[in-house]
């Protein structure tokens, strides 16, 4: 239940901050990316506020065995670059850059009733079912 419980709360946290910080706005997220254009350099403040939480929170997490709820904290190890990771960044990039989009702030805005997450959402779930039947040729 306490698991549950912490996980809306941050879902919640994290939710509303996309929106206040317009993170939510497709179109201020290209103004972001258009950085040889009209540039729009707030989201990169964003972006770097939002180191700070996290690593106070990493920071945190490795001086704890156990999370809040009393599962164990598994922090990545893996420090290499692979084929998948770097396909999979490349295409998130491309993705964003096109619509102005991630899949956080593409849940918002289905929550708010905006037009683009009705197209973004199927799309991103459709791209996620294609990996789930390549993955085993990308990794292979």
């Amino acid at each position: 239940m306490l698991k549950n419980i912490i996980g809306l709360v941050a879902g919640l946290v994290f939710g509303y901050g996309l929106l206040i910080s317009g993170m939510t706005d497709p179109a201020k997220v290209l103004g972001f990316l258009d950085v040889f254009g009209a540039w729009d350099i707030s989201l990169a403040l964003v972006m770097g506020g939002a180191l700070i939480p996290a690593f106070i929170g990493v920071w945190l997490a490795r001086r704890q065995k156990v999370s809040w709820t009393g599962e164990a904290i598994e922090l990545p190890s893996k420090r290499t670059l692979s084929k998948p990771l770097i396909l999979g960044a490349m295409l998130f990039g491309i993705g964003w850059g096109l619509v102005g989009i991630c899949p956080g702030p593409a849940w918002v805005l289905l929550g708010t009733g905006q037009w683009q997450a009705l197209v973004f959402i199927p799309a991103m779930l459709a791209g996620m079912l294609l990996y789930q039947l390549f993955e085993p040729r990308i990794s292979g």
